[in-house]
């Protein structure tokens, strides 16, 4: 079966640069197209840009043979991402297609009877859902001829541009809030890139890069979550193809998703939509949730007051990978979650340490704190009767939990005994 292209058609532009569908950049908010480049924001309203893609030519089936017999990673997909042909010959990380874990054992614990399922990204190269973009946006960095590859990040951003870059070949230079978590400043610095601490919250940090960005000094630099924003985005959409071709090429009821930015959750949407549109699965309803920390959710109190617009907050909160004090998609995480019949949801940060350790002694899953706020508030909406526990729900952990050990800091030795039995059985170990 022959299926329609799922972007628009209107004053479509001629593009420079050969990144397979995508046939040039349209505004979220007016429509309006460009070509193909280095830009994220509308010339005509400065509403944000994202891909706009031609798939007319596919036919169904033969679209899902050439994604099953694809490589087992991101690049499977490439028929429907903006990158070449040929990417998958090129040197990258190559990330994705981690482990859609059936979590039977959560699942009793927070009486989910429907099917519950552990998307486990902390697979990656770099052991965070960041990867993802991250290759994406280096596929998109050597079309537009950039040398540096640069981001602003909370963290997992800085160690996914770092490895990306140095396999790559490319110079990196990354910009990170001067207090993140050890773990992470380390992971990031021993790729052999620059890093540089900004005194400030990740929202300093990100005005930072806007402005070298339009200063002597970035030129040649792809900031792979500014001005290559509207390509680095298009990597979360693989969350959503591997979990519906993991499911069996089914759409998933329901979905949690961690928010910083927002654009993961809004990208997933757009990936489900694309895969119903294609006819790659059938279409169904489903609800998608977005998932908070207490500390910093400006979409979680928006969602709950009714408001449309997202106010900022200052953060504070240990899930520092989610610490986004304005978050660029929230209007759009709002939109999804009211038009799906999700909801948006906070946890405190002794709720996300808690969820950290249920998740890793009920599934063996060690999850970063952002893993903790998805568990977490999965189990807040079930217990507040908002998440259907008898519809399959697939849960996101999207990094690595010995990147945030500071969190769990107070879990250690169960006892300290003499080397003897006698020792052993005093301790009460039998």
């Amino acid at each position: 079966m022959a299926v329609q292209t799922v972007a628009s058609t209107t004053d479509t532009a001629a593009s420079p640069v050969d990144l397979g569908p995508a046939a040039a950049l349209s505004c979220r908010e007016c429509g309006h197209r460009v070509p193909l480049g280095p830009v994220f924001a509308c010339e005509e309203c400065f509403g944000p840009l994202e891909i706009a893609y031609d798939f007319s030519a596919y036919d169904t089936e033969e679209l899902r043979r050439r994604i099953e017999a694809g490589p087992a990673n991101i690049w499977r997909y490439a028929p429907l991402l903006p990158v070449p042909a040929d990417v998958a010959t090129k040197p990258n990380i190559n990330p994705g297609w981690t482990k859609l874990v059936k979590a039977d054992n959560l699942a009793r614990e927070l009486g989910v009877t429907g099917g519950l399922y552990v998307k486990d990204d902390s697979g990656n190269p770099t052991h965070s859902f960041k990867d993802r973009v991250v290759a994406q946006a280096l596929e998109a960095a050597r079309a537009f001829g950039f040398t540096t590859l640069s981001c602003s990040s909370t963290g997992n951003l800085a160690g996914a541009v770092g490895a990306a870059a140095a396999r790559a070949g490319f110079r990196s230079c990354v910009f990170i809030p001067h207090d993140l978590e050890q773990g992470k400043v380390v992971m990031a610095a021993v790729y052999g890139g620059e890093l540089v601490g900004i005194e400030g919250n990740y929202d300093d940090v990100n005005r930072f890069c806007s402005e070298l960005i339009g200063d002597p000094a970035g030129e040649g630099w792809g900031f792979v979550n500014v001005n290559l924003r509207p390509y680095y985005a298009e990597g979360s959409k693989t969350l959503a193809y591997e979990i519906c071709e993991q499911l069996g090429w089914q759409l998933p009821d329901q979905i949690v998703v961690p928010i910083a930015s927002g654009s993961q959750l809004t990208k997933i949407d757009k990936g489900l939509q694309e895969l119903i549109k294609l006819g790659l699965v059938e279409d169904k309803p489903y609800k998608i949730f977005g998932a908070q920390a207490e500390g910093c959710s400006p979409v979680s109190t928006a969602y709950k007051a009714g408001h449309d617009v997202v106010r900022p907050q200052k953060p504070n909160t240990i899930a520092k990978s989610l610490a986004i004090g304005n978050p660029a998609d929230g209007p759009y995480v709002l939109d999804i979650a009211r038009r799906t019949g999700g909801a948006v949801e906070d946890v405190t940060d002794e709720q996300v340490v808690d969820a950290i350790k249920l998740l890793a002694r009920t599934e063996g899953i060690f999850a970063e704190t952002a893993g903790g706020v998805t568990v977490g508030v999965t189990r807040k909406l079930i217990e507040n009767g908002v998440l259907d526990p008898s519809l399959t729900t697939v849960v996101l952990n999207t990094g690595d939990g010995l990147k945030t050990l500071d969190a769990v800091a107070g879990t250690g030795l169960t006892a300290t005994i003499r080397p003897n039995l006698e020792s052993f059985r005093e301790a009460g170990l039998v």
